[in-house]
């Protein structure tokens, strides 16, 4: 759909032609197939049009052919005209269907094939242009300073749905996509700004051949200025593009760390004002960050993981009224409780862990009877053992240790 939108074309303007094709190649089947016991066309229902797309198979030689069969000239968002075909007649009125496939009935031979040639002529000038066609309208659309701030919107909300699968993440960087996203990241308007750091995380969620080109064209430092900005909606799409770039990717991640990533991050977690979305994503990045050093052991460990202030700042999060981001923080800290370098007696001493994981329990045990919450409470108390069990198990052997 987004494809014809780009291309000047609307859905309610193909749908007729869309009609006419299937009842005109229905009604040449019908000519060509017609026996004594035939009643003529009749579509009682949209259910039905397997078997009246069955019906109509004309000669291949036959100009119908040429059009429900020219899967090669079509490209775009079906994969060829008879899946645009069906999509036709699920969208349409079975009793204006029928009324149209009595009409083309009463067509004489001749007229049958001039109305088929007009439809055919038509098709080709309505060819739908691929993704990445799509994706260069986007782009010309962006780099027109002369079009209005709708369109360049229009735009990229284009490019958000379209760099969602791979290859056309990958296609965007070849067209100089992350160029101009890039730039737009300095655009005077707020939403232009969002958008295109959501577009940009889109396209390098775990993609590291997009992660790697946004990096190299330095969009890291620009997106983490942009988690500070007064508007919070560009705030939590620029934090969403941080974490899709350093996901998974360890030069991202030293990247990171490096532009005072570990402060930013604890400067979200500890701020208590701050808009509740941020944190979740904060936490959420923390949680995978660790997750990430898990993975990759002979690494050496980022040095903010040591923080014992950032630290604090996790598991105080446990205190929160939001239980979304209560079973976040904790599953943040049994990563972090798992790393090599973690000190238990730093979780206990300074965080208060063990006094965060009793209240925890008993704020549990209050929902556990509450039916809208139980699923949800016993799921987390699950994870809070989890994390008591890892916590106090790491906490015995440094107890254990001899003097």
């Amino acid at each position: 759909m987004m494809g014809w939108k780009a291309a000047g074309l609307g859905v309610l303007g193909v749908l007729p032609v869309l009609i006419m094709v299937i009842v005109i190649n229905v009604a040449e089947g019908e000519r060509l197939n017609k026996t004594s016991s035939s009643g003529g066309l009749f579509w009682s229902t949209a259910k039905e049009e397997s078997d009246l797309m069955l019906k109509a198979e004309p000669d291949e030689d036959s100009s119908a052919a040429s059009v429900v069969n020219d899967h090669d000239e079509v490209d775009g968002g079906f994969s060829s005209l008879d899946g645009m075909l069906q999509w036709a007649i699920g969208h349409s009125d079975p009793e204006k269907l029928k009324e149209t496939a009595q009409d083309v009935q009463r067509l004489s031979p001749s007229e049958l094939k001039k109305r088929q040639m007009e439809i055919k002529e038509l098709m080709e000038k309505m060819k739908m242009p691929s993704d990445s066609q799509l994706m260069q309208i986007a782009l010309d659309d962006l780099n027109n300073s002369s079009l209005s701030l709708e369109d360049h919107h229009r735009a990229l909300q284009e490019l958000l749905i379209l760099v969602e699968p791979i290859d056309n993440a990958n296609d965007l960087t070849k067209l100089g996509g992350l160029h101009v996203l890039i730039r737009e990241l300095n655009h005077p308007d707020s939403d232009i700004r969002r958008v295109s750091a959501w577009v940009l995380g889109k396209a390098s969620q775990n993609n590291a051949f997009v992660q790697k080109q946004v990096l190299e064209l330095g969009a890291l430092t620009k997106l983490m200025k942009m988690v500070k900005s007064t508007s919070i909606e560009e705030s939590i799409k620029a934090l969403y593009a941080v974490s899709a770039l350093i996901r998974n990717n360890v030069g991202g991640q030293e990247l990171f760390y490096a532009e005072a990533g570990d402060k930013m991050l604890q400067d979200i977690l500890s701020n208590s004002s701050i808009d509740i979305r941020l944190q979740k994503k904060a936490v959420f990045l923390v949680a995978d960050l660790a997750e990430c050093q898990l993975e990759n052991v002979g690494r050496a460990e980022l040095p903010f993981f040591r923080n014992h202030f950032f630290l604090k700042s996790i598991v105080d999060l446990t205190a929160s009224t939001d239980l979304d981001l209560q079973e976040k923080a904790l599953v943040a800290i049994k990563n972090l409780l798992r790393l090599k370098t973690t000190e238990a007696l730093v979780f206990k001493d300074l965080c208060g862990l063990d006094d965060a994981l009793e209240r925890m329990r008993l704020q549990l045990q209050d929902l556990l009877v509450e039916e809208y919450h139980r699923d949800f409470a016993m799921d987390t108390e699950s994870l809070r053992r989890e994390v008591e069990l890892i916590f106090h198990s790491k906490l015995g052997k440094v107890m254990r240790v001899p003097t």
